[in-house]
């Protein structure tokens, strides 16, 4: 059976992780220690920000970057076609969210759509832009410039895209700051967290007070400065962390040996795909796979389900316009039907670092069965 997900560790990586669990567990600093202070570092290193800070989701990460923006009671632009929490992260520091739609080629917003969002809604003090499925879309560079010039901030939701590049410059490098998860499913993982990448000293100091309840430099005692929260990131989960960072190209160079694979059958049989072709590297968390009407995604789910392929989740198949929870946020449809017309309209094939041969050969004859 082919599943959508992978824990890629070997079995001497987890004979280490066991034993360093040890190690933590007998110096009694399970927090803010060394494992995570190189993990940081090592992180920044990596995305080639000054500074990156660690804490215990991506979703706390956005809100700190938020905190900091000052988008309590302003309006901040981020994309329909995105996961609850980068909506969510702006209701919980009080924000406005105003969605905006989504080119169908990448499924991100582009320059155009963000200039139309600006201009309807002059007041929007920021953007939360979402690299889906780790894809960057080409006129980044000419997003963050337009950013720059009418003074709104740029938070990257990087969640899909460690290791994403476009012209060599990573993922949560271009704007005000990124936020990275790493959830189970993510490129890399470990087990749960987040880190923020910036090049502000002032911000990353600040970040790292608010995610240990405002103490600022005192990482322990009872002075708490700044409103902050306990979201700190564990020092096995750090650990884990560098075990997979240190892998992190590797495991991405296996996922675009998958999809190359797979890319000119698609286009020998005229199946719409989202590009990557204009980045210098995708960390190809999603390859996201289009279709026509006339097929539902939970009908393709059924068919590859029936030859052991499980299809993981979409991005997204609802956009979050159309959330239950978001239901009181207002919006105009028109603004908002590339969303609604291609979100349903889509899959993401499993392909991860695991991915075999066999796999690809799989995956390739269900595509030619139930996608044509």
């Amino acid at each position: 059976m082919i599943k959508p997900f992978y824990l890629d560790l070997s079995e001497q990586e987890i004979e280490l992780i066991q034993a360093e669990l040890g190690n933590i567990l007998r110096s009694g600093q399970l927090i803010l220690a060394k494992h995570t202070e190189t993990f940081e570092n090592e992180f920044a290193r990596y995305v080639g920000t000054q500074y990156a800070v660690s804490l215990n989701s991506c979703t706390s990460g956005l809100q700190a970057l938020l905190m900091l923006k000052g988008a309590k009671h302003r309006k901040v632009a981020v994309p329909t076609n995105t996961n609850f929490a980068s909506v969510a992260a702006i209701l919980r520091e009080g924000g406005i969210p105003i969605f905006m739609d989504m080119n169908p080629n990448y499924f991100v917003p582009d320059l155009e759509i963000l200039q139309y969002t600006h201009e309807k809604h002059p007041d929007i003090i920021g953007v939360v832009w979402v690299h889906i499925g780790g894809i960057i879309t080409p006129d980044f560079f000419e997003i963050a410039e337009y950013c720059r010039t009418n003074n709104l901030f740029l938070i990257e939701d990087a969640a899909h895209a460690h290791g994403s590049m476009l012209n060599n410059v990573k993922a949560g490098n271009f704007g005000d700051g990124g936020v990275f998860s790493f959830f189970p499913t993510k490129v890399m993982t470990t087990i749960e967290g987040g880190i923020v990448t910036t090049n502000s000293l002032e911000e990353a100091e600040l970040i790292r007070s608010i995610r240990n309840q405002g103490k600022r430099k005192g990482n322990y005692g009872g002075l708490h400065y700044d409103l902050g929260n306990s979201w700190r990131m564990s020092e096995i989960e750090a650990y884990i962390g560098l075990i997979q960072l240190a892998k992190l190209d590797q495991m991405i160079a296996h996922r675009a040996m998958a999809v190359n694979n797979i890319i000119p059958i698609l286009e020998k049989l005229n199946i719409d795909y989202c590009s990557i072709k204009h980045m210098t590297q995708a960390s190809l968390y999603k390859f996201i796979i289009k279709f026509k009407n006339g097929c539902t995604a939970s009908e393709i789910k059924t068919k590859f389900s029936e030859e052991n392929i499980i299809l993981g989740g979409a991005v997204y198949n609802v956009p979050c316009h159309k959330q239950p929870v978001f239901e009181n946020l207002s919006f105009e449809p028109a603004d908002l039907f590339i969303s609604d017309k291609y979100c349903p309209q889509h899959i993401c094939l499993p392909i991860h670092s695991g991915t075999t041969d066999e796999d690809i050969d799989s995956l390739i004859l269900a595509v030619k069965k139930h996608i044509i």
